[in-house]
């Protein structure tokens, strides 16, 4: 097996590209990366350009924290994780191989990752992103966005948008495409995070899907043109009360104990609104991040939901030049 610190620059394999022309493609070993995220802006039913409906969501990025994947290529057959358990990454970094035209394929994956799980940071979408972006990097291949995403969704059944980075658009978690890009990006926000109620773990794969009235469904149509709109006017407190409709409709199917008592929070503090993870713990209050004494604010918030029992808070900025004050 490959050394580490000594990869086999000469270990190379047959790519068939797309004019079906056999090049040697030497692997080497690769690194990648992706981000966590803190939920979800709005997440619902939505309508693609084919008529049909699709579940979708605007996912909220977490730049602060990532997975950090390296593929150490060898000339054994499959893929072996360190640690053992990471399944799906292991999946993501084989379809990877054969995407690419790498026929039977393996190596060594390692991740490393301080990213939850089970409360909504996207975790194992994160983990999963980083290989593929590693077995990518080991061949050489760059792979584009919507390309990265479609095999996160083959590799775990349902993904978010971290393959876009911090884009925002309305993606289609279980098919793994955009069905709307905002063309824009995030207006300027302070975000104060932190996990609800007892903070336990929760198992996504057990989750029954949230199965959403017409009536709701009208409301997601109203939500996805008002975030739009938001993108484009760079919003932020339009945007927060899209987040704040998403997370009440979310109430309805994955509750948290303690959301009325975050939603009084948020307006004591004069907060563009609130947003959760739709199948995690997380909640974060929203500030304008270029309002004045925004980062004062978002530290005295902190310190109150702290003060009343919630854990793993955190202050961190989307798209803002903003000094956080811990």
């Amino acid at each position: 097996m490959t050394q580490r610190g000594t990869p086999r620059s000469g270990y190379q394999t047959n790519w068939s590209n797309t004019n079906n022309e056999n090049i040697a493609l030497p692997l080497k070993v690769g690194v990648g990366r992706a981000h966590a995220h803190h939920g979800e802006f709005l997440q619902g039913v939505f309508e693609g350009d084919d008529g049909r409906l699709y579940r979708g969501l605007v996912t909220l990025p977490l730049t602060s924290q990532e997975s950090l994947a390296t593929f150490w290529p060898d000339e054994r057959d499959g893929i072996r994780t360190r640690p053992a358990n990471r399944t799906k990454a292991a999946r993501a970094a084989a379809l990877t191989l054969e995407h690419i035209g790498i026929a039977g394929g393996g190596g060594e994956l390692t991740i490393e990752s301080p990213i939850l799980i089970g409360h909504g940071y996207g975790s194992s979408t994160a983990d999963v992103i980083a290989s593929i972006r590693a077995v990518a990097a080991a061949a050489g291949v760059t792979l584009r966005q919507s390309t990265v995403a479609r095999l996160a969704v083959t590799a775990e059944g349902a993904s978010d948008a971290i393959a876009y980075s911090d884009q925002a658009l309305l993606f289609a978690h279980r098919e793994g495409r955009a069905i709307e890009h905002f063309g824009g990006e995030f207006p300027p926000l302070l975000v104060v995070g932190f996990r609800d109620g007892s903070g336990r773990p929760i198992d996504t794969l057990r989750m029954r899907r949230a199965r959403y009235d017409s009536e709701e469904i009208g409301v997601f149509r109203v939500l996805r043109g008002l975030a739009y709109r938001s993108i484009k006017q760079q919003d932020p407190r339009l945007l927060g009360r899209v987040a704040t409709m998403s997370a009440l409709i979310s109430q309805r199917h994955l509750p948290k104990a303690s959301f009325s008592a975050v939603l009084d929070i948020a307006r004591d503090h004069d907060a563009c609104g609130v947003q959760v993870a739709h199948s995690g713990t997380l909640i974060g209050i929203l500030l304008d991040a270029v309002a004045p004494g925004a980062a004062k604010r978002a530290a005295e918030l902190a310190k109150k939901v702290g003060g009343v029992g919630f854990k793993g808070i955190h202050t961190f900025a989307v798209n803002a030049e903003a000094r956080i004050i811990q």
